[in-house]
């Protein structure tokens, strides 16, 4: 028997009907990799289809303001597992990129920051507390957060299926088994990535449901290589021919960007996470542990959209993964927990990856490690149909990121979002409420709140110890910076193969 039939039976007997809010919910949380908020339909794209997640939104809460904390992957993972912003870990960029200023080789203004390219052990990880709370623990698909030693098994997890240091599925056949992943034996020849790490899931959740778990499901899906499976390939190129659909482009800085969502290979991938996501859900609901499990659906920053394949749109919000304006940071969050969470709620309170520790502590009633620094702030109050009190959101990303981004700092405070260029130290100000797609600035309009949020975030970085870009001394204006890049002809479909 399951371990909420077990309470049941102990407080029927006793009594106290009143222990049973002190029951631990079990905790499911899906973390994708590159998705944009606009690739869910119930987010609005009315290519890619989705109908596991768009039913989750359904029976739960979606945020229409939640972020990642940083535009890039890893230090978004770090800040979600610590409950802390990317800069106290020293996790500022995606593991992988130039280490330190000495070993940058690009034409740029600034030699970015040096950052760490590991979590350290001793960092207070989400599952090393619910794990003291008696939570069993596991770990499925993409880590990207440190060489081996620094794996999920080291950072708190019982189990970790995947959880390696590469930020992508490059091993083997990528996507398709055999992976040549250490941490994920291979299965049969063409067995596909996604479903096999859902039937790892739901294989733990059957084997722990009599305790409380913790299932930490984080996809390689939909980061690159882009290869979809064969018959949802077709699909999708089958539904782009009917809609009659055809790529547009703009313009962001030095890079295309892409403006309709219409990528068959890209399509097949979402759906493919959609299922895998289902795969879980179902599980859930065959072991009767729908009602006692919180089920938490993220991305850890916003869809390609300005590089490497050029795959979605993230319209109507701005540029992408890799950029400072919405569409690289502003996220899906899907919400699900039955006698807590409202159906079909809707939500515009701004949320951040580091307010998920806090959030699942409260929820499992465990306190934070004595003298553990927590940045975020507990959601619960939201969960439950309420709101939290004002208060800034900050972003600080010292690098140049792959996908035409240079270094920039944000805040965002109510309605309004302020950027800092490092280039030039020239700021942005937007009115988030009015505009989302950042398309009228108003720095010069409103002077004293510009002047009031800078000073806010400057105060904020000083706090948690930012590093910053310095002038690179071999800078040449009259070479190309490597800003720009081409993206690719119809005719050519980059790392597109879904052949096992």
């Amino acid at each position: 028997m399951n371990h909420l039939f077990r309470i049941l039976l102990l407080v029927s007997i006793m009594g106290r009907w009143d222990l049973l809010s002190a029951a631990p919910p079990n905790m499911v949380f899906f973390l994708a990799d590159d998705l944009g908020q606009r690739d869910l339909g119930c987010y609005g794209s009315t290519f890619y289809e989705t109908p596991n997640l768009d039913r989750l939104a359904k029976e739960g809460m979606r945020f229409t303001d939640a972020y990642a904390a940083c535009p890039v992957c890893s230090p978004t993972r770090a800040s979600l597992l610590t409950g802390q912003w990317p800069q106290r870990t020293g996790i500022t960029d995606y593991i992988g990129a130039p280490l330190t200023p000495q070993q940058w080789k690009r034409n740029t203004k600034l030699l970015p920051a040096p950052y760490a390219d590991r979590l350290a052990l001793d960092s207070p990880t989400l599952a090393k507390s619910l794990k003291q709370a008696g939570y069993a623990t596991f770990f499925a698909g993409k880590w990207h957060l440190g060489p081996e030693g620094y794996w999920p098994e080291n950072q708190g997890f019982d189990i970790n299926m995947g959880g390696v240091d590469r930020g992508g599925p490059y091993g083997g056949k990528k996507y398709f088994s055999p992976y040549g992943n250490p941490r994920l034996p291979d299965g049969p020849e063409g067995e596909h990535l996604p479903d096999r790490l859902a039937s790892e899931a739901a294989k733990f959740i059957e084997a722990n449901q009599d305790k409380p778990f913790f299932a930490y499901f984080s996809f390689y899906s939909v980061h690159t290589p882009l290869m979809a499976r064969e018959d949802l390939q077709a699909k999708y190129e089958a539904k782009r021919q009917r809609l009659g659909l055809t790529a547009q482009w703009g313009q962001e800085h030095e890079r295309e960007v892409r403006l309709v969502q219409e990528h068959a290979v890209y399509a097949g991938m979402v759906e493919a996470m959609d299922q895998a996501v289902g795969k879980v859900l179902a599980k859930l609901d065959e072991l009767g542990l729908r009602g006692n499990t919180l089920v938490i659906f993220t991305s850890d920053n916003g869809g390609l959209s300005t590089s490497e394949g050029w795959p979605t749109s993230n319209l109507p919000l701005r540029g992408g993964k890799g950029w400072m304006y919405e569409g690289g940071i502003r996220e899906p969050l899907l919400v699900r927990w039955p006698g807590v969470v409202p159906p079909g709620r809707v939500t515009g309170t701004p949320v951040s990856s580091p307010d998920f520790f806090a959030t699942l502590l409260e929820a499992a009633g465990a306190p934070p490690q004595a003298h553990q620094t927590l940045d975020g702030t507990s959601l619960l109050p939201v969960f439950k149909g309420g709101d939290l009190p004002e208060r800034a959101l900050f972003w600080h990303y010292p690098h140049y990121g792959n996908q035409g981004g240079a270094p920039a700092a944000a805040i965002r405070r109510g309605d309004w979002k302020l950027i800092e260029w490092a280039e030039d130290q020239r700021v942005e100000l937007f009115n988030l409420q009015a505009d989302p797609g950042e398309q009228t600035e108003l720095s010069r309009d409103q002077p004293g709140r510009t002047a009031q949020l800078r000073d806010e975030l400057h105060a904020w970085q000083k706090q948690v110890g930012a590093k910053f870009p310095i002038p690179n001394p071999g800078y040449d204006p009259a070479k190309p910076s490597g800003r720009a890049a081409a993206r690719p002809t119809p005719e050519v479909k980059p790392n597109s193969s879904n052949k096992p």
